[in-house]
């Protein structure tokens, strides 16, 4: 199975059956927490959910993403309507999805739907993907990992039991839960350059998370407890995220760790449920991720380039066989390579390097990126990896550090 190429969602549905769907977890407060243990809750998915293996493949974390918020939405379906068909599941995720479009222009229109159901939830689920870490329609420099993507899944929960005023629900819940996140940003003492960016891009966009309740300001911690009736699942989630706001740092000072008790107070959680929580976190982020944050800070380019360069590397991890074959029958190609690694490249030369690569890529259905509009740009990134992929004797400058020192 491969996520990134269509027809996945009918591969993941003959590979999983509806009873390991539901039967595995006892409640949602159980699948919540393997949501937890993979790393879903998180915004950093290491896992899936099923306990079997679904494809040869690496996964990446949005990869990884995808199946868990699908897997998920099935769980949250299946819970409701246990003796339901598959085809049922996902026209119900589908109509959800357009009930809520989450205020996002042109979201639907971006997509170009066909007559297959599964076709259909696919583009849905991978635009979803993209557009869940914006934080700010006027100043989309900071993203959010998809921490947030759960809030579809409380949604869609909601949605089963009746669609009235389901819009207003998402946008007042996701209001809430950045500003709690807020709050606990607030509560650092001690506020390294990316808290204060972070802090200073959400209040300037405090007018626009907080229109749906007419306010124009963050609440306060006991102002948002007293004035919203959160449910169990509600409120475990959003002390998750309130622990992960201010984990960056891996440190818990004095004033966060006084946050964190009220917040543990207002909810009515135990103290022992708290270190408990704090625990989870602090192992995931020692097994699973040095970086595991809310937030992330980067401007468009950087995020382009970053985006760029994460979809360039799996493309070639994912052709590495078929590309390796092409470019051993272009030995011109390969030549032209390996003297730029000694000498700087004419013209002419560069202009071959450019035609021969784009070639090989027309001859690649999945690296057909490279041929629309400004995809030549991406070709330098193309490049970059390809010295892994080919003959030894390209690498003949390449200093074995290991080897010397065992010398």
């Amino acid at each position: 199975m491969n996520p990134s190429a269509s027809g996945w969602i009918p591969k993941f549905l003959t590979l999983v059956k509806k009873q390991h769907i539901t039967d595995l977890v006892q409640d949602e407060i159980h699948f919540y927490k393997g949501l937890k243990n993979v790393g879903f809750i998180y915004g950093i998915s290491i896992n899936t959910l099923p306990n079997k293996p679904l494809s040869k493949l690496s996964f990446t974390t949005a990869e990884y993403t995808k199946i868990n918020l699908f897997h998920t939405l099935l769980f949250t379906f299946f819970i409701k309507y246990p003796k339901a068909q598959f085809e049922e599941a996902i026209d119900y995720i589908i109509n959800f999805y357009k009930t809520i479009d989450k205020g996002k222009t042109g979201f639907f229109h971006k997509l170009s739907l066909t007559s297959s159901s599964s076709d259909n939830l696919e583009r849905i689920i991978s635009a979803r993907i993209q557009e869940s870490n914006t934080i700010s329609k006027n100043k989309p420099s900071s993203t959010l990992t998809y921490t947030l993507l759960f809030l579809d899944i409380l949604a869609f929960k909601k949605f089963l039991n009746t669609c009235n005023h389901l819009k207003t629900y998402t946008n007042e819940l996701e209001s809430d839960i950045i500003n709690f996140c807020f709050l606990a940003l607030k509560a650092k003492s001690k506020k390294e350059k990316f808290d204060l960016q972070i802090i200073e891009l959400l209040e300037s966009s405090s007018a626009y998370l907080t229109i749906n309740n007419n306010q124009s300001c963050f609440r306060t911690l006991n102002s948002l407890l007293n004035n919203s009736i959160y449910n169990s699942l509600e409120k475990t989630y959003i002390f998750d995220l309130c622990c992960l706001a201010v984990w960056n740092d891996k440190k818990l000072d004095e004033s966060e760790f006084q946050f964190l008790k009220q917040l543990t107070q207002l909810l009515q959680f135990s103290e022992n449920e708290m270190k408990k929580t704090l625990s989870h976190l602090e192992l995931f982020s020692e097994n699973y991720s040095k970086s595991l944050k809310l937030f992330e800070y980067s401007n468009h380019l950087q995020q382009f380039y970053k985006n760029s360069i994460a979809t360039v590397k799996l493309l070639i991890l994912r052709n590495k066989n078929r590309l390796i074959k092409e470019l051993k029958e272009s030995n011109e190609l390969v030549k032209l390579l390996g003297q730029s690694t000694l000498r700087e490249l004419s013209t002419d030369e560069k202009n071959k390097v450019k035609e021969q690569l784009l070639d090989i890529c027309k001859t690649i259905p999945s690296l057909t990126i490279f041929l629309i509009p400004g995809g030549s740009l991406l070709l330098p990134l193309l490049i970059k990896y390809i010295p892994s992929l080919l003959p030894s004797a390209f690498h003949e400058n390449r200093i074995n550090y290991k080897k010397n020192i065992s010398k």
